[in-house]
C-alpha cells in the first residue's frame, strides 16, 4: 500500500469484488493509500484462479460468494462488515480506477454533507477508449430514465461509491446481478438520501477477462438488467422485495 494521502478519520472499509482477477488484485491493492480504510475486503466471487491467495497476502480480508454476481460478491462483503465500520466504499478489481481518489468519496460522508457519493467518470477524466460507445449510450440513456422517473440528473452509474453504513442498511440492497449499482442510486432517492457525485479519473483494464466493459454482448445484457431494474423499483414504490 501506498503512504496515506491526509484524509479525513472515519472507520471506513472498503469492498472489492474480484472474479479471476489474479494478474491485477495485487497492484489495485498495492495503490490503496495506507491507512485510508480500516479494513479492505475482498469478495471473491468464485475465482479459480490465485486472486484470494494474491489478496489475502496484501493484507485484505477475504470473503467467499461461489454464487455469481456482482452484487452477490457485494452483499458477502457487506454481511462481513465488523459492527464499528462507519462507512462502506466499492470500486472494482481490474485497476481502472485509482483507489487515492476514495478521499474525495469518504470526506463528504466523514463531514456529514452527504449519505452517498458517487464516483462519477463522466465528469472526471476517462482515458481514451477506457469507456466504449456501448457504454456510454447506455449510461446516459439509464441517467435519462432515473430523471425522467425520478426528477433527479444522474451522470453516472459509476462502481466507485461510497455510503454510510447506516443508510446503505436503510436501502434494503438485493440485487445480486449488474443491476446493483443503479439500485443504489434509486434506492437512495425513494429514501431521500443526500446523494453527491464527485469526478473521478478512469482508465482501461490493467489486465484480467473483461467481464462487462470489455465485450458489447455483456454490456448489452448488463445494460437491459440495469433499465430493467430501474422500471421494476419504481413499479415498486420503493418497497423491499422478498429475499
Amino acid at each position: 500500500m501506498t503512504p496515506r494521502d491526509e484524509s479525513p478519520r472515519y472507520r471506513a472499509a472498503l469492498v472489492i469484488p474480484a472474479l479471476n482477477e489474479e494478474d491485477v488484485i495485487g497492484g489495485t491493492l498495492e495503490r490503496i493509500p495506507e491507512g485510508l480504510f480500516d479494513m479492505v475486503i475482498v469478495a471473491d466471487n468464485g475465482s479459480t484462479d490465485r486472486t484470494a491467495e494474491i489478496a489475502r497476502s496484501q493484507g485484505a480480508t477475504v470473503v467467499y460468494e461461489p454464487r455469481r454476481g456482482y452484487g452477490a460478491a457485494c452483499l458477502a462483503a457487506i454481511a462481513a462488515l465488523p459492527a464499528e465500520v462507519e462507512c462502506v466504499a466499492f470500486m472494482q478489481a481490474d485497476g481502472s480506477e485509482e483507489p487515492g481518489e476514495a478521499v474525495k468519496l469518504l470526506e463528504p460522508i466523514a463531514q456529514r454533507e452527504a449519505d452517498l457519493v458517487i464516483g462519477s467518470r463522466v465528469l472526471g477524466t476517462a482515458e481514451p477508449g477506457a469507456l466504449g460507445l456501448h457504454q456510454r449510450f447506455g449510461n446516459r440513456l439509464a441517467t435519462f430514465l432515473i430523471r425522467l422517473l425520478y426528477g433527479r440528473r444522474y451522470t453516472d452509474l459509476g462502481p466507485f461509491r461510497a455510503v454510510r453504513r447506516d443508510a446503505l442498511e436503510r436501502l434494503g440492497m438485493a440485487d445480486r446481478g449488474y443491476g446493483w449499482t443503479v439500485e443504489m442510486q434509486v434506492r437512495a432517492l425513494q429514501q431521500g438520501l443526500r446523494v453527491l457525485e464527485v469526478p473521478v479519473s478512469y482508465g482501461r483494464r490493467r489486465a484480467g477477462s473483461g467481464k462487462v466493459s470489455g465485450s458489447l454482448k455483456a454490456s448489452v445484457l448488463a445494460g437491459a438488467k440495469i433499465l430493467t431494474t430501474i422500471v421494476r423499483l419504481h413499479l415498486s414504490g420503493g418497497r423491499r422485495p422478498l429475499r
